[in-house]
C-alpha cells in the first residue's frame, strides 16, 4: 500500500479554510448586531460541509482545529489590551460555542448529502390491471 499526500493536503487545506473562517467570523460577528452573527455562523455551516464534502470526517476535524484555535486565539486580550470577544458581552459566547456548535451540526448531517454515488432508477408504479380487461370504472 501506497501513501498518498492527498488527504493530507486535503486536511491542510481545511485547516487553513478553519483559520480564516475563524479570523472572518470573530472579527464580523459583532459588525451589524445581531445580522453579522448570523451570518458569521451561517459561514461556519458551509465551510463545515465544504470541509466535511471535500474529504469525509478527517479534513472535516481540520476545519474544526483550524476554527477553534483561532476562536480561542482571538479570544485573549491582545498586547495593546484590544479584545475582539469580549466576555461581559453575550454576543461573544453565542460566537465561541455557536461557531463550534454549528460546526458540529454540519458533521452531524446526513451521509448521502455527500456522496457522489449515484442513485438507483426509480420504476414507475403501475396499477394492477389485467391485461385484455376492460375498465372496469368505465
Amino acid at each position: 500500500m501506497r501513501f498518498s499526500w492527498v488527504p493530507v493536503a486535503k486536511t491542510v487545506l481545511t485547516v487553513a479554510a478553519g483559520i480564516v473562517v475563524g479570523v472572518m467570523g470573530t472579527t464580523m460577528h459583532r459588525s451589524v448586531q445581531p445580522w453579522g452573527l448570523v451570518l458569521s455562523l451561517l459561514l461556519v455551516l458551509a465551510a463545515g460541509a465544504t470541509a466535511r464534502a471535500f474529504g469525509g470526517l478527517g479534513t472535516w476535524i481540520g476545519f474544526l482545529v483550524g476554527l477553534g484555535l483561532t476562536v480561542l486565539v482571538l479570544s485573549q486580550e491582545g498586547p495593546g489590551g484590544d479584545i475582539l470577544i469580549p466576555s461581559e458581552q453575550k454576543l461573544g459566547l453565542v460566537w465561541i460555542f455557536g461557531s463550534l456548535g454549528v460546526a458540529v451540526a454540519a458533521m452531524l448531517l446526513p451521509r448521502s448529502w455527500f456522496s457522489d454515488t449515484p442513485r438507483p432508477a426509480r420504476t414507475p408504479q403501475l396499477p394492477d390491471v389485467p391485461v385484455g380487461e376492460p375498465d372496469a370504472h368505465r
